[in-house]
């Protein structure tokens, strides 16, 4: 348990460049967007790229969590349980529940959207298609790796996109809040996706 604990907190330690890195990229996407696009267009510019960004996200987290664990432990249900929980319970907390509690912080009224609810054919292809890729990709030992970085990214953008999509349209005058509230997002949920879950449930010794 102690190698594993060891394990664990060394994949949080190096991935964490990547979260902020992703959060930076993405807020520049963001103030791009702003600058060029009209006011009262960019509520429905910035869900349409949301409601791109999310199941993208899904779709490289059931990849990095089936992938994660499908390279130490060959149990086919298992890993079909962890794919999908992983994947579609996680991303829904760093994209959409964790910058609706910011925006209700920042003392913005959030409206709360839910996309597996609201879009079902929208989101479960990309999970599935994402579960199976896990299980393809571990034969590259860097699939993990190339996966999360993408999954990062892509849930940086989609964490940041729900936020202004959802309530806080006026987000420049509080970019620094956005900022660290968005790496919470990312961070916690998408590395508890990829990496604590699957390793926790591993039985074998890393």
């Amino acid at each position: 348990m102690k190698g594993q604990s060891r394990h664990i907190l060394r994949e949080l330690q190096q991935h964490l460049p990547y979260t902020i890195f992703s959060v930076a990229v993405g807020m520049m996407v963001l103030g791009a967007l702003t600058v060029l696009i009209e006011v009262k267009e960019f509520p429905q510019a910035s869900q349409n790229l949301f409601h791109i960004f999310h199941p993208l996200h899904i779709l490289f987290s059931a990849t990095a969590t089936t992938a994660m664990f499908w390279r130490h432990n060959k149990k086919l249900v298992k890993a079909l349980s962890i794919g999908f929980i992983g994947s579609l319970g996680i991303c829904g907390i760093s994209d959409i529940f964790i910058p609706f509690i910011a925006g209700c912080l920042l003392g913005v009224k959030m409206e709360l959207h839910i996309c597996i609810i609201t879009h079902p054919m929208l989101i479960l292809p990309f999970v599935f298609f994402g579960i199976f890729m896990g299980f393809v990709l571990p034969t590259v030992v860097e699939s993990t790796i190339f996966s999360h970085a993408a999954h990062v990214l892509i849930s940086s953008m989609a964490s940041i996109f729900y936020l202004v999509s959802f309530g806080l349209t006026n987000w420049i005058p509080v970019g620094g809040m956005v900022f660290i509230y968005t790496v919470v997002a990312v961070m916690l949920p998408c590395c508890t996706s990829d990496i604590v879950l699957p390793l926790l449930l591993v039985k074998k010794t890393i």
